[in-house]
C-alpha cells in the first residue's frame, strides 16, 4: 500500500516503506515512555486530583456566601475549574486506562465514574472503542458529527443540516447530555437500523447516572445552603454549562478545524499499525498553549500525540510531542496545530459552511487522500 496525502506543499506519496517505519518509531516511542513510567507520574495524577477536590470544596464554601455577587461568581468559578478538572485531566484519562499501572483502586479505568451525566462504562465504549479505533472513518466513527452536525463534506448535505450552528450551540452548552445519549445512536433508530429494544439497559443506565447527578447538582447541595438553596443551584448549573462549552470547545479543537482529514472503509480495510499511526496523525490536530493551558484541556490540546497513544498518561504528551512533530516533518506529513483562537474559528467556520447546499458553497476542498493498493489507485474527492 502507498498513502497520498495533500499537504500545503501539494501532493504527497508516502510509500510502503515509510509507513512500515513511522510505525515502528512509533512503537519505539511508546516503549521508551512505558519504561519510564513511576513516581513522577504518580505525583502528578494525585495533584491533579489535590486540587481539583479543593476547588470543589472551595465552591461548596463559597455557595454559603452567593447572597454576595462577588462570592457567588468565585463559587461559580470554583466549581467550573472542578469539573473541568475532574472531566478533562482526571475523568477521560482515567477511562483510558492511562493510570491502570499504579494498580490504584480509586483510579481503575474499568469502574471509574465521573462528575459527569454520561455512565462511564457507555463512554468507554463509544470512545474509547469506536472512537479511537475507527478515528474520522465515515460511518464507523460516530464522532464525526455525533448523529446530530454536518462537520465533514463527506456527509451528505440535505435541508436539516440548515440549523446546523443552532444545533452546534445546543451541543455545546449540553455537552454532557450529548455524550450522555451518543451510544443510543438515534439517528440510526430512526432510520430503522437499531430496535427500540435494544436501548432499554442503555436507557437504564443513562437515567440512573444522570438521576444521581441532578440529585447531588440540583438537590442535595443547594438544600445544605438552606435560604440560598436557588442561588446554589444556579451555581451549580453554572458551573455544568462553563465545564460544557469548555469540552466540547477543546475536543472539536482536536477533531475538526481545517486540514483535519476523514477517510473511507475501503480506505482503511485491512490497515497495518503504521497505517493506523498516519492516520491517527492525519487525523487530528493540537491547540498550541501553555502549561495550564494544556492542563486544563486535560492535555487534549495534544490530541494528535493523545490518538496515537490514548492509554499514555497524558502529562506526557508535552514531552513526546516534539518527537511526533519531528516524525511528520521527516516524512513531509502535515503537524496541524495552531492556538486556540485559529482552531476554534476555523471549526464554527465549518459548521456555517456545511450547514449551506453544497452548490452554494461552489467547489468542494478534497479530502486529500489517496489510497493505493496492490497497484489499484481508489481517488476521493482529489
Amino acid at each position: 500500500m502507498a498513502i497520498l496525502t495533500e499537504t500545503p506543499q501539494g501532493p504527497l506519496v508516502l510509500s510502503v516503506e515509510q509507513v512500515e517505519e513511522i510505525g515502528r518509531e512509533l512503537d519505539e516511542l511508546r516503549a521508551r515512555v512505558v519504561a519510564d513510567l513511576g513516581e513522577r507520574d504518580r505525583e502528578y495524577i494525585y495533584k491533579i486530583i489535590k486540587a481539583q477536590r479543593g476547588f470543589e470544596i472551595a465552591g461548596r464554601g463559597l455557595a454559603y456566601l452567593g447572597f454576595l455577587p462577588p462570592f457567588w461568581l468565585a463559587s461559580v468559578a470554583a466549581l467550573s475549574v472542578s469539573k473541568i478538572l475532574d472531566n478533562m485531566e482526571i475523568g477521560h484519562n482515567v477511562m483510558h486506562g492511562q493510570f491502570d499501572w499504579m494498580r490504584e483502586p480509586g483510579l481503575n479505568s474499568r469502574v471509574f465514574e465521573w462528575d459527569n451525566v454520561c455512565p462511564g462504562d457507555q463512554w468507554r465504549h463509544s470512545h474509547n472503542y469506536m472512537h479511537h479505533t475507527f478515528t474520522n472513518i465515515h460511518g464507523m466513527d460516530r464522532d464525526i458529527g455525533y448523529g446530530v452536525l454536518r462537520i465533514d463534506e463527506g456527509q451528505k448535505w440535505n435541508p436539516y443540516y440548515l440549523g446546523n450552528p443552532v444545533y452546534a450551540t445546543l451541543l455545546m452548552l449540553f455537552f454532557e447530555y450529548g455524550v450522555m445519549l451518543h451510544d443510543l445512536e438515534a439517528d440510526n433508530i430512526l432510520k430503522g437500523e437499531r430496535k427500540w429494544s435494544d436501548l432499554k439497559p442503555l436507557l437504564k443506565g443513562q437515567a440512573r447516572k444522570a438521576g444521581k447527578q441532578a440529585l447531588k447538582d440540583y438537590v442535595i447541595f443547594p438544600a445544605l445552603t438552606g435560604p440560598l438553596f436557588l442561588s446554589t443551584l444556579a451555581a451549580n448549573f453554572s458551573a455544568n454549562i462553563v465545564r460544557n462549552i469548555w469540552a466540547y470547545s477543546i475536543i472539536f479543537c482536536g477533531h475538526f478545524p481545517a486540514g483535519v482529514q476523514t477517510f473511507t472503509e475501503d480506505e482503511t480495510a485491512e490497515e497495518t499499525q503504521g497505517e493506523w499511526y498516519v492516520r491517527q496523525m492525519l487525523g487530528s490536530a493540537n491547540i498550541t498553549g501553555g502549561k495550564l493551558f494544556h492542563i486544563m484541556s486535560g492535555n487534549l490540546s495534544h490530541q494528535i500525540e493523545h490518538h496515537l497513544f490514548p492509554d499514555l498518561p497524558a502529562n506526557r504528551y508535552p514531552e513526546i510531542a516534539p518527537t511526533v512533530r519531528a516524525l511528520c516533518e521527516k516524512h513531509g506529513l502535515p503537524y496541524n496545530t495552531g492556538r486556540f483562537s485559529k482552531q476554534i474559528g476555523s471549526v464554527w467556520g465549518k459548521l456555517f459552511k456545511l450547514a449551506l447546499p453544497d452548490f452554494l458553497r461552489g467547489k468542494s476542498e478534497p479530502s486529500g487522500v489517496i489510497v493505493m493498493r496492490r497497484g489499484q489507485a481508489s481517488e476521493v474527492g482529489v
